[in-house]
Order: structure tokens, then C-alpha cells, then sequence
């Protein structure tokens, strides 16, 4: 029989027990595979695409700009014009990969109804109360719990939706204005941008964008538990507390 001293010398981690834990399934795989593919075509793309920017490290408004020319905004870079040939081919493979792998991404996600269930804000995430909690969560980075943890929340949604329907999107089309192929045979690119200066300049902010949009993401993995969040868009399975409800089909 045990005493009462001795069970209170006892180590703390011997009286605690561990949260029981199960895995759910969370990413279906043509989720997880876009997902990787499109993370190795950004990486790439944004390599590359400071080696080109090295070759002319201003920004201008308009159709023309040069080195010696005046410049809405001089990026405090270097001018390294060695750098462009396999800047430029490696940029243009990776644009390739991101458009192919995004555009069937979301059809898939268009037919099989993920971006209806998963990246559609859901109603209760859409009331006042609600928002002003997942805001007052993530500026105390602070886990999601419960059933938030097994679905995306509203502030990831429209950070998706926002990149997958808005800077994606524009990021291709500023891409192709630059490319004199392209807008002989689609002039208009030049009146929706103003020019392929200004289509460079606007392809930067979006670059800019989406790197500011890599970064949080990455935080929030770790806030959320990297190993777990990693393994999860490895294997689609998710460990969660044994209490937590069936997350929706993903």
C-alpha cells in the first residue's frame, strides 16, 4: 500500500496522464500533393525571380524604365546581371508548374466540393462574436481548440480564398504582360495594367504579398504544432484530442 508521503514525492509527470489522443482524416491526397508541388514552384519562383530582379533593381510606372532612368522606387540591391539566364529559365519552368498544378487544383476542388466545404467560410465563423475571437486568438498566438482545430478558421479562409482567387491570379497575368509574345497576340494586358513597367511593378507588390502570406502560415504551423500540422499534409491523418468531434470531409 502506498503512503501518502510517498505519493506526494512522487514525480509530477508520474501523476499526470497524457490527454488521450486519435487520428482523423484531414487533407485528401490531391490536397496534399498541390500543396507540396506548389510550395517547391514558390520556393523556386522566388529564387529565381531575385536573380532577375538583380538585373534591374528599380521599379517604374509605365511601359519603359532602365538603370539610368528615374524610377518610382530603388530597391536597395545590387545590380548583378550575371545572374539573369538561369534566373530566367528556372522562373518560367517553376510559373509553369505553379498554373498547371493550381489550375487543376481548383477544379478539383471546384467538383469535389472542397472549396464549398473547406475554404468557404462556414456561417457561424462569419458572426461578429466569432471573428473577434479568432482575432483575439491569433494575436495571442494562441492554438485553435476544439472543433476549430479540425477546420480550417475563418481568417485562414480568406487568406486562401484571397491568394487562390485574387494573387495567384494576378501574379500570372502581371507575368504574361511582361512577355512581349504574349501581349502582341493580347494588347489589352497593357491597358488593364498600364504597361509592362507597371505590370513589373504590381508583379512585385504580389510577390511581396505572397511572401508576407508564407511567413504567417509558417508561424501559425508552429503556434498549431509543426510536427503534427507536417505530418498531417504528409499522410492526411491529424492527432487530435480523443474528445474532439469528426472534422468534416476535407
Amino acid at each position: 500500500m502506498t503512503s501518502p508521503r510517498s505519493a506526494m514525492t512522487r514525480p509530477r509527470s508520474a501523476m499526470t496522464e497524457r490527454t488521450p489522443r486519435r487520428t482523423v482524416f484531414r487533407h485528401r491526397a490531391f490536397v496534399r500533393l498541390a500543396h507540396w508541388l506548389n510550395a517547391a514552384a514558390f520556393g523556386a519562383l522566388l529564387v529565381s525571380g531575385i536573380a532577375i530582379l538583380l538585373a534591374l533593381p528599380r521599379l517604374f510606372w509605365g511601359e519603359t524604365g532602365a538603370n539610368d532612368a528615374p524610377a518610382a522606387l530603388v530597391l536597395p540591391l545590387p545590380v548583378n546581371l550575371e545572374q539573369t539566364g538561369w534566373g530566367r529559365n528556372l522562373h518560367f519552368l517553376a510559373a509553369w508548374i505553379l498554373v498547371l498544378n493550381g489550375g487543376l487544383y481548383l477544379v478539383l476542388a471546384l467538383v469535389g466540393g472542397h472549396l464549398r466545404r473547406n475554404l468557404l467560410p462556414d456561417r457561424d465563423q462569419l458572426r461578429p462574436g466569432h471573428l473577434a475571437r479568432e482575432i483575439a486568438d491569433h494575436a495571442r498566438l494562441r492554438p485553435p481548440r476544439g472543433r476549430e482545430a479540425l477546420r480550417y478558421n475563418a481568417l485562414q479562409k480568406f487568406a486562401y480564398l484571397a491568394v487562390i482567387l485574387g494573387l495567384f491570379p494576378l501574379m500570372v497575368l502581371t507575368g504574361l504582360t511582361m512577355s512581349p509574345g504574349v501581349t502582341a497576340a493580347f494588347p489589352e494586358l497593357f491597358t488593364l495594367f498600364g504597361g509592362r513597367q507597371s505590370a513589373r511593378t504590381l508583379h512585385f507588390v504580389f510577390a511581396c504579398l505572397l511572401v508576407l502570406f508564407l511567413v504567417v502560415h509558417v508561424a501559425q504551423v508552429f503556434i498549431g504544432g509543426a510536427v503534427n500540422l507536417t505530418r498531417a499534409m504528409i499522410t492526411g491523418r491529424l492527432a487530435v484530442p480523443a474528445n474532439n468531434p469528426e472534422p468534416p470531409d476535407a
